[in-house]
C-alpha cells in the first residue's frame, strides 16, 4: 500500500519567492508564511490531474500577486466536479513541495487561496542619487575603452597612472611594527603625540599661539569629519550665525553644513570671464554679510578651481574680516602638496592668527601624506586664551563621543612619527616636492598642447596660473558629458579636472578632447 502511496506521488512545480516559503495544509489546517499562505481541500482522484493542469495558471497568478503593492489580501476560489476520494495533503521533502495522497476523506472540490502582503516600514525611503565625484570612479571603472581617464577623484598618481604609498609612510609603518604598538582606544580628543605635531606644522613650532596655550587641537577623522565636528560646534554655539562659502566650492561643504543645520550662503569667487578670481566680488559679498559671520576659506590650492589670492589679496580679505567682526574658518587640505612648501602653503592661516584673530582650522593628510584611507586629520580652534582654548577643546569633544567615541589610531601615529622625527620629516618634504613637481610639469604639457593644437586664439594660459592638483577647465556641464561620452575622459560635471590623475604621455590626448569639447560643443 506505501509503494502504491509512493508511486502516485508527485512534485509539484512551484516557483519559490525570496523571504517566503509557502506551505500547503490538509483541510481545516493553515500555515501562514511571512507574505502568503495558501489551503487546499481535495476530494477526488480527478481533482489531482485537475490540479496539476492549472500549474502555470498559478505561477502567472502568484507573479501577479507579488507585484501588486499595497495588496493585504487576495482570495481565489476554483470548483471542480465532487466526487469520493482519498484527501489530498502537501508535505516538504529535499527543497520541493511533495503531493501526497491519504484515505478515507470525503468530497467537497473547492480550492481555495488566500495572500497577505506585508508592506516595509522603509517603503517611504527614497533612492538617494549618486556621489557627483565618487560616482565618477564608478563609471570610470565600467568603461572598458583603452583611452578612458579619470580625472574626477583627488587623489595623486605615478607617471604609470598609479596609486602611490610614500616612501616615508612604508618607513613609519615598520617603526610602528618594531616599537610593538598596541591597538587600544585613544582618548575623545585623539593620540597626543598628533596633536601637538599637527599643530605645529600649521601655525609653526615657535608661534605664541602654540606656547600660550591657545589652540584647542582635536584629532579628527580627515577633513570631512573635521569640518563635521566644527559644524556641529557652530550650530550649537553659533545658532544664529551663518557660514559663508565660496562660489564654487568643493562638492562636500554643502553637504556637511546641511546636515549639520547651519545656514549658509556663497560669496563670489569664480570669475568664468577671466577663468581666474573675482576677487572684487568676494570682498563685496563678505562686507555685506551680517556681522559674525563665519567665513570658510580655503587655505590653498582652491578646490575645485586652483585659484588662489595672492598675498596683497590675503591681507586684503583679513582686513574685511576683521571689519565685520567675523570667524575665519580655514580648510587646509593640500598643505606642502600645493606650492611643494609646508609653510608657503599655510602663510594664509598664519597671517591672520598674526594678526590675533580668532579662528577654525580643518586639516588633511590624505592629500600631502597620501593617508586618503587613514582618515586622518584635525580640527583646531585659535582662541584668545588658555582657558577659552581649554573650554572649547572640552566641548569639540563632548561632540565628539556620541558622534564616533574616539578617532582611529594607525593614521594619527604614521603622522606623529613623520611629522615628530627630523629624518623623517626631511624625507616627507623631499616626497612632497616631487609630487608637488610631477604636477606643475603635467600643467605645463597640458598648456604647451592646449596652445599648439588650438589655433582660435583663445588664451590657455589661467591653466599655468591655477595651483595645485585641479585645473578649472571652463567647461560647462554639456562639454563636460562630452568629455566623457565621447573621449572617455571622466572629471566632475562643473568642468573640475585632476591633473594628479594625468600622465605627460596623455596630455595631447586630453589637450584634443578639451579643445574639441570647447568649441564643438555649446
Amino acid at each position: 500500500m506505501e509503494e502504491k502511496q509512493q508511486q502516485r506521488s508527485r512534485h509539484l512545480p512551484f516557483r519559490k519567492s525570496a523571504g517566503c516559503a509557502v506551505i500547503l495544509s490538509p483541510h481545516t489546517h493553515s500555515l501562514y508564511t511571512s507574505y502568503t499562505s495558501f489551503s487546499f481541500f481535495y476530494y477526488s482522484s480527478p481533482l489531482l490531474s485537475y490540479i496539476n493542469s492549472l500549474d502555470p495558471f498559478l505561477l502567472l497568478l502568484l507573479d501577479s500577486i507579488r507585484s501588486i503593492a499595497m495588496a493585504s489580501l487576495i482570495s481565489l476560489s476554483i470548483t471542480s466536479p465532487v466526487a469520493t476520494s482519498p484527501k489530498i495533503g502537501f508535505g516538504k521533502k529535499g527543497g520541493d513541495l511533495l503531493l501526497k495522497k491519504k484515505k478515507n476523506m470525503k468530497a467537497s472540490g473547492r480550492v481555495s487561496m488566500a495572500v497577505a502582503v506585508n508592506v516595509s516600514r522603509f517603503e517611504g525611503v527614497t533612492m538617494a542619487p549618486p556621489d557627483p565625484i565618487l560616482g565618477v570612479s564608478e563609471a570610470f571603472k565600467a568603461d572598458t575603452n583603452d583611452m578612458k581617464l579619470n580625472l574626477g577623484v583627488g587623489a595623486y598618481r605615478t607617471e604609470e597612472l598609479q596609486p602611490y604609498v610614500l616612501n616615508v609612510v612604508k618607513k613609519a609603518e615598520n617603526l610602528m611594527l618594531e616599537k610593538g604598538d598596541n591597538k587600544e582606544y585613544l582618548p575623545i580628543e585623539g593620540l597626543a603625540a598628533f596633536n601637538k605635531v599637527t599643530a605645529e606644522l600649521l601655525l609653526g613650532a615657535d608661534n605664541a599661539v602654540i606656547q600660550q596655550g591657545r589652540i584647542a587641537t582635536v584629532q579628527g577623522l580627515s577633513g570631512t569629519g573635521s569640518l563635521r565636528l566644527a559644524a556641529a560646534f557652530i550650530q550649537r554655539y553659533f545658532p544664529d550665525a551663518k557660514v559663508l562659502i565660496s562660489s564654487p566650492t568643493w562638492g562636500n561643504h554643502k553637504n556637511i553644513f546641511n546636515d549639520a543645520r547651519v545656514p549658509w550662503s556663497e560669496y563670489r569667487y569664480y570669475d568664468p570671464r577671466t577663468v581666474g578670481l573675482d576677487f572684487d566680488g568676494m570682498v563685496a559679498d563678505i562686507k555685506a554679510a551680517p556681522d559674525g559671520s563665519f567665513v570658510l576659506l580655503h587655505g590653498c590650492a582652491h578646490n575645485p578651481t586652483g585659484i588662489d589670492p595672492t598675498p596683497d589679496q590675503w591681507e586684503k580679505i583679513a582686513d574685511v574680516i576683521q571689519e565685520k567682526n567675523h570667524i575665519p574658518f580655514f580648510d587646509v587640505a593640500y598643505q606642502g602638496f600645493a606650492s611643494g612648501s609646508l609653510d608657503e602653503d599655510a602663510s594664509s592661516v598664519r597671517l591672520f592668527v598674526s594678526r590675533g584673530m580668532e579662528l577654525l582650522v580643518a586639516q588633511s593628510y590624505s592629500k600631502n601624506l597620501g593617508l586618503y584611507a587613514e582618515r586622518i586629520g584635525a580640527i583646531n580652534v585659535v582662541c584668545s586664551s588658555s582657558d577659552a582654548a581649554t573650554r572649547v577643546k572640552s566641548q569639540l569633544k563632548r561632540i565628539a563621543r556620541p558622534m564616533y567615541s574616539n578617532p582611529p589610531v594607525h593614521g594619527a601615529r604614521i603622522v606623529a612619527n613623520v611629522v615628530g622625527d627630523a629624518t623623517l620629516f626631511n624625507e616627507w618634504k623631499e616626497e612632497m616636492e616631487l609630487m608637488a613637481g610631477r604636477i606643475k610639469t603635467v600643467r605645463q604639457r597640458l598648456f604647451d598642447s592646449l596652445s599648439q593644437k588650438d589655433d582660435s586664439g583663445k588664451d590657455w594660459s589661467f591653466v599655468l596660473k591655477q595651483i595645485g592638483m585641479f585645473s578649472y577647465t571652463g567647461l560647462n556641464k554639456s562639454q563636460s558629458d562630452n568629455m566623457t561620452n565621447k573621449w572617455h575622459i571622466y572629471m566632475t560635471k562643473d568642468g573640475r579636472i585632476s591633473l594628479a590623475g594625468l600622465s605627460l604621455a596623455k596630455c595631447e590626448y586630453l589637450a584634443d578632447a578639451i579643445i574639441d569639447s570647447f568649441h564643438n560643443v555649446s
